[in-house]
């Protein structure tokens, strides 16, 4: 270790208890994904940072896309990859090709990582029916195909894994009510989970430093006026649509914060909520 990271490590360590004390017995759910899903080092900073979380008491839980894989899968298929506006078109061939990628891949493998970094995490994915309950996505000139739409979230369940000690690492996966599965896009599924949950924090890891404004610098903090006022000028678009709408919809019900933060820098989720500046943009009411 190094000079700067040494006091880097020092300066987190002194920054962390009144935050330890603050968020312990509460709840924070982080939607993974990005370059922390594919990087080895940025993986186990990840894992350890969840484990952290967890050891000093806060019920944290993982909510994880899966695009790059995902991709890889379709393409062995030779099956194309269709999004609008950032949501994944899913036909009957694709939705099965994407189930059992972050069911039988990409989930096993986040778990494994998990554990072996010393937490205790268990995946809900295929198998858990009753967790995630949605409905077809309908927008009035879209057809989306197997793209769902939460319209409940078994709390009890996860409050019950949370208590007792397992980190729940969750598949964007949900079931309407005759049984048909559903992909559900990552970061709406995260924004919901919390929003069912009451959560303190709701953190989504991308690979961009946050919102920019149309000059590129980092927008720390946005209120939805601001939001709105940022899509209409097409400054907030794509891929960063939903994990703002997503952001918006979870601070306007229950849940306390939301944070769009750099999943390229180690150890973002404990910058994040350990030292007082943090990291990223910050989305309030």
């Amino acid at each position: 270790m190094n000079k700067k990271e040494a006091q880097q490590v020092i300066k987190i360590l002194t920054e962390a208890l009144p935050y330890i004390q603050k968020f312990s017995k509460k709840i924070c759910i982080v939607k993974y994904g990005g370059a922390a899903m594919i990087e080895e080092s940025l993986k186990n900073s990840f894992a350890r940072d969840i484990t952290l979380m967890k050891q000093v008491g806060i019920n944290v839980a993982v909510v994880h896309g899966g695009g790059p894989q995902i991709d890889k899968e379709l393409e062995k298929s030779n099956i194309k990859r269709n999004f609008i506006d950032g949501i994944r078109v899913t036909d009957k061939e694709t939705i099965e090709i994407v189930s059992n990628t972050l069911d039988g891949i990409i989930n096993k493998e986040i778990v494994d990582l998990i554990n072996k970094n010393g937490g205790n995490s268990i995946g809900v994915a295929k198998d858990k029916k009753g967790t995630i309950s949605v409905e077809k996505l309908t927008t009035k000139n879209i057809d989306y195909g197997y793209v769902g739409e939460v319209v409940n979230v078994n709390s009890n369940y996860l409050y019950e894994l949370m208590n007792s000690n397992y980190i729940p690492v969750i598949a964007p996966l949900g079931y309407d009510s005759s049984g048909q599965i559903y992909n559900i896009n990552a970061d709406t599924a995260a924004s919901q989970i919390a929003s069912h949950l009451s959560a303190e924090k709701l953190i989504f890891l991308t690979d961009t430093q946050g919102v920019n404004d149309d000059k590129g610098n980092l927008i720390s903090t946005l209120n939805s006026k601001e939001i709105k006022n940022f899509i209409e000028s097409d400054i907030i678009r794509g891929g960063m649509l939903p994990k703002i709408n997503a952001s918006l919809e979870a601070v306007s019900k229950s849940v306390k914060t939301a944070h769009i933060i750099d999943g390229r820098i180690q150890h973002s989720v404990l910058l994040e909520i350990f030292t007082n500046d943090g990291i990223g943009t910050l989305v309030k009411k």
